[in-house]
């Protein structure tokens, strides 16, 4: 039986062009000890709504208030199969000059400046889209990437896509 599980996770920049993420704790079950961005679990009643889990998510581990974070659009929705589970997760785009006001249990918040980002151990899939969007930047259309192996090397890879409607273009 294959169970799904969704995420929704926002990068957050401000205006020194750095990056919010979290050093994840190492008594965390999800990549322990990796830099990530802040996120998490959709609630049930946030199924058809993953921005206001993302506002949840970074209110709780950040305390920055969802009117302090401006521009917030998806602009990633990635897909990929882990084991019996396939998970869906939403990333958000936004910015704020607002520094974290919480400390969580979670992890440990820093901002990073954008050169420096890639230089941390970050989770595959995390890494494969920090570097489509270094490479692509913000985008009119969100992308829609899944992960699987790369038909030549057979190593892991996503591939992107354009997330558009086909009945619009």
């Amino acid at each position: 039986m294959i169970n799904l599980r969704m995420m929704s996770t926002a990068l957050l920049w401000n205006s020194k062009d750095e990056l919010l993420m979290m050093k994840r704790s190492l008594t965390r079950k999800l990549s322990p000890g990796l830099w990530a961005a802040v996120g998490g679990h959709l609630e049930p009643e946030e199924l058809n709504h993953p921005r206001n889990a993302c506002l949840r998510e970074v209110w709780e581990e950040t305390g920055i208030e969802h009117d302090e974070i401006h521009g917030l659009r998806m602009q990633y929705v990635l897909l990929r199969l882990n084991g019996q589970e396939v998970r869906q997760q939403f990333f958000y785009i936004g910015t704020t000059d607002v520094n974290p006001r919480i400390v969580t249990s979670e992890g440990e918040l820093h901002w990073i400046p954008r050169e420096q980002v890639l230089d941390r151990p970050i989770p595959f899939i995390f890494r494969c889209l920090l570097e489509h969007f270094f490479t692509f930047g913000l985008t009119p259309h969100p992308w829609v990437g899944s992960a699987g192996l790369d038909p030549e090397s057979g190593e892991p890879t996503i591939h992107w896509n354009p997330l558009l409607d086909p009945i619009q273009t």
